[in-house]
């Protein structure tokens, strides 16, 4: 039985995961603000460095993204690069929420390509005048990287379009995949120029970037470290056909604190751990953490917001005021829809035109006095489906400029060119509805800009001649399938592939009464307004800070290789048990208590074969041979099974049923649970739990003497665990008078009689040597699940009593690197069995050593 911790280990062995040399360096090793410059060339120590960062170091913001928040051109006449911040960007928008004392710096790419010898230059004027530090990519590398794995392949099936056919989407290619891990590399190599691993926080943006955390995390182990995902993640059925699945969950994993915009693409991203790495999460005071290998990785939901003052500031702009006044010319006394996408398969716009011609031919009454003023971004990719997505809307419009136009009159005006924000807001801001009719989308905060554009500036309304103060109306048509749609409760929400439904929306939105409209437009200013950018990016910052607090209390190990890399983290006071630790101590003691778990313990979970090997049962006698041993299986099994199992080992303690039933040694009889006897509450339970085992497909019930357990091991997990807690609520309620407890365990839920735990066995086999005097010097106890957590406290408690002469060697042990009151931990069954070897050699060893002293005795008399 192979542990899932080195699991990494066998996969690295058949895997192509390579660890690619670090790009060269061509950034001076500058710092924009104090603080202690790592040595990149040297490794950190991440196994015994339990030191705390100096409180007095500056902390900065690293904020790493696929694009600087750049505009950068050529200068005609001089021929030098020029620069400017692009202030429309979000990742520049986001410092908002930094306090004034944070220093921040970008990583990322430009959108233009400097040549080599430049680049030097380059790289050190953008990391003195913009705090901005280049990732410069080959174009070879660039086009695979962006172009290809990222938009072709990562983008496409991330919007639930799957490579089915390879004349409309790309298939996984390998090489591909390879020069996505480059790219991320040098992002990484980026990174560790500026970072000071102690203080500084980092934070990655988006799908491009999504195997960077292992490269940050395997230079430094405690690196403070947040992900945010801006596209959808998908359902698990369309993201387990992605090849390298395991490796970005793996990789994402890495980070302190992953976000998204919405519950859907954080439950998706959950239940792809769950069924993938068999991973659960729970909730902790509202925040949702995943348990892994010792660190919990944190989930943020929070859906970005807009920059309120840029908006305002356009709407200002004198440029937006005169073209405010043209629309307001051309367009009078006709009511504007307005729609503004990128152009590419998943905005819907040729959705939208369709519902527009519906709506059209339904209300003729409209003609002439509706327009539908669709604005189109350029593409951001390239590819035959862009272009047959923009055919489509060209043909579309045309034909229904053709059949409902007329001279002076043309029901869609097709806007297909960059349209800068002054020109946009204008437009925003005299619309009398806005749709987003996209088939699959991340979080799109054109509602948002919308929105805020129709509240308005004195300048604006005086431009347009509206009174100060006047009460504000808008009206949202929004698809159900993008991110802010769960954030806008006013909007009117649609299945975008329904036209008619579409049509009927756009319809409703410009025929509401204005008082309904203008409560709507309140509504979602309110929220738009309190939810800005700046809230948005303090609001992650805080919970990244929260998930990075325990950073320094623990002890850091880096397992596995290549972008199986991930680190087990564990309290100082946490530690594997050492063979030789243990044996030395065992070596030393006269009267020693052992007490070990069944399942999963000395036998793995996932055996199918759940009998004994000849190899534990021979350890087992050997320890048990040992006079001076006093050893006990203590498991949840019946007593039916353990005996039969363990016939042959004959001074074998056993405790069935979590310690209903107990029996000293094979030839004893079993002793039973002094209080339970009325198993009447066994025909209420059952039946609840027939019930339930009739609805979830591969789960069972096994019925014990003493207590009934419904295993869903084999049940869908996602099903199964929602079944498990129903099942749990609904039989505490039912058994709410009965002397019973209702327990929920590792794929199970189980019913027993109240006080009876594995703890009380413990209690009352160290009880009885103390009361026979032969007080324990030695307790061994291990186990792998929450019922030996009992057990653990319980050796604790008894063996520290007043009653014994002296504290006894305590060895409290679970299997597994997680959260536990033992002190120490194992692997899996293999470590168990090999240490229980070790203690019967040692046994062995010294039971020969004194027989023969007594031969030599006998001899010399």
């Amino acid at each position: 039985m192979v542990s899932r911790s080195y699991m990494s280990l066998l996969e690295l062995a058949s895997g192509d995961m390579l660890n690619f040399p670090q790009t060269p360096r061509t950034l001076p090793r500058v710092m924009t603000v104090p603080g202690i410059i790592p040595d990149i060339d040297g490794s950190e120590n991440n196994n015994e460095d339990l030191d705390v960062p100096s409180p007095g170091t500056c902390q900065k913001k690293i904020i790493v993204a696929n694009f600087l928040p750049l505009h950068a051109q050529r200068d005609p006449e001089s021929g030098r690069w020029c620069f400017s911040f692009d202030e429309d960007s979000l990742y520049l928008q986001l410092k908002d929420g930094f306090s004034s004392d944070c220093g921040v710096v970008y990583v990322g790419s430009l959108k233009v390509d400097i040549d080599a010898s430049e680049q030097d230059e380059v790289s050190q004027k953008l990391l003195e005048e913009f705090n901005c530090v280049p990732t410069f990519l080959p174009p070879d590398l660039q086009k695979k990287f962006y172009h290809g794995f990222c938009k072709q392949y990562l983008w496409t099936l991330f919007h639930y379009m799957l490579p089915m056919c390879p004349d409309h989407s790309n298939r996984f290619d390998r090489m591909l995949w390879h020069a996505y891990v480059s790219a991320n590399k040098i992002f990484a190599d980026k990174v560790m120029e500026v970072i000071n691993p102690e203080n500084d926080y980092i934070w990655v943006h988006d799908y491009h970037l999504m195997v960077l955390p292992t490269f940050l995390r395997k230079r430094f182990s405690r690196v403070k470290l947040g992900f945010f995902l801006h596209s959808p993640f998908p359902s698990s059925e369309i993201y387990r056909t992605l090849p390298v699945r395991d490796e970005i969950l793996k990789a994402l994993l890495n980070a302190d604190l992953v976000g998204f915009h919405t519950f859907d693409y954080a439950r998706h991203f959950l239940s792809c751990c769950s069924r993938m790495l068999g991973l659960e999460y729970e909730s902790r005071r509202g925040h949702i953490g995943l348990e892994y290998f010792g660190r919990t990785v944190y989930i943020k939901i929070m859906p970005a917001g807009i920059h309120m003052g840029r908006l305002e500031s356009a709407l200002d702009h004198p440029t937006s005021s005169i073209k405010a006044k043209e629309i307001q010319k051309q367009f009078k006394g006709k009511k504007i829809i307005l729609g503004v996408d990128d152009m590419d398969i998943f905005k819907g716009i040729s959705l939208k035109l369709l519902a527009m011609e519906q709506l059209l031919q339904q209300h003729q009454e409209l003609r002439g006095k509706l327009v539908l003023v669709q604005i189109v971004n350029p593409a951001r990719s390239s590819g035959k489906d862009v272009q047959e997505a923009k055919r489509e809307t060209y043909m579309t419009t045309r034909r229904i400029n053709e059949v409902f136009g007329f001279p002076g009159y043309e029901p869609v005006i097709l806007i297909d060119r960059r349209v800068p924000t002054y020109e946009k807001t204008a437009y925003y801001a005299l619309a009398d509805c806005c749709i987003v009719n996209a088939v699959r989308d991340g979080m799109n905060l054109v509602p948002y800009e919308y929105i805020v554009c129709r509240q308005g500036t004195p300048k604006m309304d005086e431009a347009l001649g509206m009174a100060s103060g006047s009460s504000r109306a808008s009206t949202l048509v929004v698809s159900e399938f993008i991110g802010c749609s769960p954030s806008l409760s006013g909007a009117i929400r649609v299945n975008p592939w329904d036209t008619d439904a579409v049509a009927d929306a756009l319809n409703l939105a410009i025929t509401i009464p204005d008082l309904e409209k203008q409560l709507r437009h309140e509504k979602h200013f309110r929220y738009i307004s309190s939810h800005d950018v700046a809230y948005w990016s303090r609001s992650f910052l805080q919970d990244l800070e929260r998930a990075c607090k325990d950073h320094y209390s623990k002890r850091c190990w880096g397992i596995g290789f290549g972008l199986t890399f991930r680190i087990l983290s564990l309290s100082p006071s946490f530690r594997k048990l050492s063979l030789d630790h243990i044996v030395s101590a065992y070596k030393r003691t006269k009267r020693r208590a052992i007490f070990l778990d069944y399942d999963g313990t000395v036998v793995p979970h996932a055996s199918i074969v759940k009998t004994p090997t000849p190899e534990v049962i021979s350890v087992l006698n050997n320890l048990c041979d040992d006079p001076n041993n006093t050893v006990f299986i203590v498991s949840g099994r019946g007593r039916t099974s353990l005996t039969e199992w363990f016939a042959q080992c004959e001074n074998l303690g056993i405790a069935a049923e979590h310690g209903y039933f107990i029996r000293w040694s094979r030839t004893s009889n079993w002793e039973t649970y002094p209080i339970a006897t009325d198993f009447d509450w066994k025909r209420i339970a059952e039946p609840v739990m027939r019930s339930y085992t009739e609805t979830t497909d591969g789960s069972y019930i096994e019925a014990k003497e003493s207590a009934l357990v419904w295993h869903h091991q084999d049940a869908d997990p996602d099903f199964g665990s929602c079944q498990a807690k129903e099942l749990l609520d609904h039989l505490e309620n039912v058994l709410a008078n009965e002397p019973v407890v209702v327990k929920r365990g590792q794929h199970i839920v189980e019913v027993k009689p109240q006080g009876v735990t594995k703890g009380l066995v413990a209690e009352k086999v160290l009880s009885s040597m103390i009361s026979n005097r032969k007080p324990p010097d030695f307790v061994m106890c291990i186990g792998d699940d929450r019922s030996d957590e009992d057990m653990f406290e319980s050796i604790s408690t008894t063996a520290y009593s007043s009653c014994l002469p002296a504290a006894p060697e305590i060895f409290a042990c679970t299997v597994g690197q997680k959260p536990s009151k033992a002190r120490y931990y194992l692997d899996d069954t293999v470590d168990v069995v090999t240490l229980l070897q070790g203690l019967a050699t040692a046994s062995s060893i010294k039971s020969r050593f004194s027989t023969e002293i007594q031969v030599s005795f006998q001899h010399a008399a």
